[in-house]
């Protein structure tokens, strides 16, 4: 996102940077150094970085041997604070050593005037000074550095806030009713009782810290099926760490969650043309390679956008010759699954938008999805909802508790079309990269609203469905460029996209960039990757190579490239493409790299 710098913001800045340094006083005598490791020598011990922009170097480095880097990116200008504890009326002096474009050092909070000040350009370590005088009732104040939006990375040193000391801070409390909710295969939630004074909180897994949270809830992610896990808590303030809460212990569940047993370990999905013809050519159901293992119908569509009621049929001879009679459909589908195939009815696609806006139209489409799932002998459902299908209305802002009624409405439904068919029930979901990975950024119309409201809409499904849920492909094409966990951006066409936005989906990450939101990883085989058939299928085509690359990195952590991944995953399920038609039409490419491939 491009921000414009007001001039009168740019001219004001260059005097104070010009001017401020030979007017701020000196520290008095009896003034203490408040800030908490300004040397960031203990990481970042003290500092809070939004959207995990931060991060602490070795080089280049002002003073002793660590220095704090952070990445502003998109709408987040990497701001890197902490709070401490000051006296009310009380003059207090900022400053520190920073190195880049347009750094920032200030405060708020102060009960007065918040200050600031910055510099346009360093290249070499610059310092920057204020001060400040705090309010007859202020207590503390947070000071902060940070960049501008979209420009390289900046480095920040040394900082320090003198001053008069506040109350002293004591040490807070060990956290009580640590409890564990309902596990999953693969996480366990966690709460407990806020404690007076602290200001974030440590989450340990047996003896190793997980996470750092500043609410009283996290969520433990990327458990083992089947496994007990032990959990404690403890507080945290300027002064230090609490001792540890009484441990709870949960196991997980066995897994599995999303039926479909009996597909491979390895697996590949493709669409396949039955109710339309394009430039790819109609394909016979009987006609499609033993190497598909799920084939998606696309597609089933509403009778109108709010109706609910998904209708499917073959498409017309007028329009593709060469098509098979419904029967003869039939009986192929019925080949396929003796063949041990899945055959399932893909529901939306880019023309078939549907909202289930009303609980009229969520029971339309229950029984309407039953009724052709019936009719062909389906195996399930795969869920391809685009364009304005899914969106969170305002104030819609937690993906583990959706109030937006196309969200909720639509989870029921499907909830009872798995409980109605039981746990063979397969369940595939292709969103595209803008409704999950773009969540990581921002969600839904935002804090402050004017976001596009559709941004990460489909990850309160994801999670609410995420047990029964077979496969997750989103769509890696006909995507814009997508931040990752490296707090990079990505772009189509080569490895490093499909492996960053993989490792997204096999790690987890907070949503719109709140620690206290995170959304949990999914099983590795419940994840495949999407990509186009061809270079006519879509935007985004990535060469057989680039494929492979992809594969070898999540699988083996070998051709990865530049961007590091957070794990490996030799159970990865496999790909998706659109589509079985655009395949065929390239030769069956697409379905020979995959064949070919070795995922030993």
């Amino acid at each position: 996102m491009d921000r414009t710098r007001p001039l009168t913001l740019l001219l004001a800045g260059a005097l104070a940077a010009g001017g401020l340094l030979a007017l701020t006083p000196q520290a008095g005598a009896a003034d203490a150094e408040l800030a908490r490791n300004g040397g960031f020598e203990a990481g970042l011990d003290g500092w809070t970085c939004t959207a995990g922009s931060g991060a602490v170097v070795t080089s280049p480095v002002h003073g002793g041997t660590k220095a704090l880097q952070a990445t502003p990116a998109g709408s987040d200008n990497a701001r890197c604070s902490q709070t401490v504890t000051v006296k009310p009326g009380s003059t207090y002096t900022l400053q520190g050593w920073v190195r880049g474009s347009y750094v920032y050092l200030g405060a708020t909070g102060t009960g007065t005037t918040d200050v600031s000040t910055w510099t346009g350009s360093a290249p070499d370590w610059q310092r920057l000074s204020t001060t400040f005088t705090t309010g007859a009732s202020t207590t503390s104040v947070t000071i902060y550095t940070h960049g501008w939006y979209g420009t390289p990375a900046y480095q920040a040193d040394d900082l320090s806030l003198y001053g008069p000391g506040g109350d002293p801070v004591t040490l807070p409390t060990a956290p009580t009713g640590l409890a564990a909710g309902s596990p999953t295969s693969t996480t366990v939630p966690l709460t407990w009782a806020a404690v007076s004074g602290a200001t974030s909180y440590h989450v340990y897994q047996g003896a190793t810290r997980v996470q750092t949270v500043t609410g009283t809830s996290a969520t433990a992610t990327g458990l083992t099926a089947s496994t007990p896990y032990t959990f404690q808590v403890s507080a945290v303030n300027s002064a230090g760490e609490s001792p540890k809460s009484a441990a709870v212990t949960a196991t997980t569940t066995s897994g599995g969650g999303g039926g479909g047993g009996g597909l491979p370990a390895h697996a590949l999905v493709g669409y396949l043309h039955a109710s339309f013809a394009n430039g790819s050519g109609y394909t016979r159901m009987a006609d499609v390679p033993d190497s598909w293992d799920v084939i998606n119908l696309a597609f089933g569509e509403p009778t109108s956008v709010t109706s609910g009621d998904i209708r499917f049929s073959l498409c017309p001879a007028t329009e593709c010759p060469g098509v098979e009679s419904a029967a003869d459909f039939k009986a192929a589908i019925k080949a396929k699954q003796a063949a041990g195939k899945k055959v399932l009815i893909s529901i939306g696609g880019q023309n078939g938008q549907v909202q289930l806006s009303t609980t009229a139209a969520r029971d339309t489409f229950v029984s309407s999805v039953s009724k052709i799932i019936d009719e062909y002998g389906l195996d399930g459902l795969d869920i391809d909802f685009e364009g304005h299908s899914l969106s969170l209305q305002t104030g819609d802002t937690d993906f583990r508790n959706p109030t937006s009624p196309v969200i909720v409405n639509l989870i029921q439904a499907v909830k009872t079309l798995k409980a109605k068919y039981g746990a063979k029930f397969v369940l595939t979901m292709a969103p595209e990269t803008f409704f999950v990975q773009l969540g990581y950024q921002y969600y839904g119309s935002g804090p402050w609203g004017g976001q596009d409201p559709r941004a990460g809409a489909y990850l309160p499904v994801i999670h609410a469905l995420r047990d029964d849920l077979t496969l997750l492909h989103v769509q890696d094409y006909n995507s814009g460029s997508i931040m990752g966990l490296d707090n990079q951006y990505h772009s189509m066409g080569g490895a490093d996209f499909h492996i960053a936005m993989t490792d997204m989906l096999l790690t987890g990450f907070p949503v719109a960039g709140n620690t206290d939101r995170f959304f949990p990883a999914l099983r590795a085989d419940q994840v495949a990757i999407g990509l186009p058939a061809s270079t006519q299928a879509g935007n985004g085509h990535t060469a057989p190579t680039e494929v492979n690359k992809a594969l070898d990195c999540l699988t083996r952590k070998a051709n990865c490239g530049t961007y590091q991944t957070h794990g490996t995953w030799p159970a990865l399920r496999g790909l998706m493409t659109w589509s079985i038609n655009w395949d065929r039409y390239n030769q069956w490419g697409f379905s020979k790299n995959f064949d070919a491939y070795n995922w030993s």
